[in-house]
């Protein structure tokens, strides 16, 4: 049987049991190893992680009510997929945070962290030139990251990092969409002289229009893809839910009460 996860469980690790789980799950599905519409066997991940099903349980119950994981009844726990409606539900919310994260930076950001935001725009052109894309991505999550720490609300930034958690993927795609590398840094400077200038609803207005210019983008990349006939699926077969994605079936499919 193929393994889930190609990672190491620390059992000694400081934190509790069940919280190691959720955060080797939470990371797999975050970081793509652990792919929309794979199924989640308890069974296989407790023993690949050596330990019991009752913390893998309380684990996907958490990822499910956070919206990693969709829950289908007497199938078991997949890795969720998002649908167009979803992807415009979650570009609404990170609009309206990325927005008010920059209209409290521009009262609270330090000359320092100005600073900060000029040099890594400048590492975003450097890497664009030089076809970097760890750089690029690199360079753009921490400009972002700082503008989030300088609104000084840390549970808008709990929020936020939740939310781009969720659409990690779909933020890389946009962010590579033909033309867009040109624009983020043309909207990243244009941020950076509004925090700077203090003007709040500068700020927050050119965040806003750069969150809605990267999803345009993606949408634009979303429909090509379509066009082609490269609709997404799992290995060709599985049950679709209606949510754009198709959950693999297996033969010991647990049940979908979690």
């Amino acid at each position: 049987m193929k393994r889930l996860l190609n990672v190491h469980f620390d059992l000694g690790s400081f934190m509790p049991l069940r919280e190691g789980v959720y955060q080797v799950l939470r990371t797999a599905i975050v970081e793509g190893d652990l792919t929309p519409g794979q199924h989640l066997a308890e069974q296989q991940l407790a023993e690949e992680l050596g330990v019991s099903r009752t913390p893998v349980r309380e684990a996907l119950r958490r990822l499910a009510l956070e919206g990693f994981v969709m829950v289908v009844p007497r199938r078991g726990a997949y890795v969720a997929g998002l649908c167009l409606k979803d992807m415009n539900d979650l570009f609404e919310l990170r609009m309206a945070l990325e927005g008010l994260a920059a209209y409290l930076a521009a009262q609270r950001i330090t000359p320092a962290e100005i600073t900060t935001l000029r040099e890594l725009t400048s590492q975003l052109e450097q890497a664009i030139v030089s076809a970097d894309e760890e750089g690029v991505i690199e360079a753009d999550t921490r400009f972002h990251d700082v503008i989030y720490s300088a609104s000084r609300n840390r549970r808008l930034i709990n929020i936020v990092g939740n939310l781009l958690d969720q659409i990690q993927a779909f933020r890389l795609q946009s962010l590579f969409a033909p033309g867009r590398l040109k624009d983020t840094v043309r909207e990243h400077k244009q941020l950076v002289q509004a925090l700077e200038q203090r003007n709040s609803s500068r700020a927050q207005k050119v965040a806003v229009r750069h969150i809605c210019e990267a999803e345009v983008s993606l949408l634009k990349r979303r429909d090509k893809t379509a066009d082609a006939g490269e609709r997404g699926s799992v290995n060709g077969k599985g049950v679709d839910l209606g949510r754009g994605t198709k959950y693999e079936e297996t033969d010991n499919a647990e049940s979908g009460t979690i």
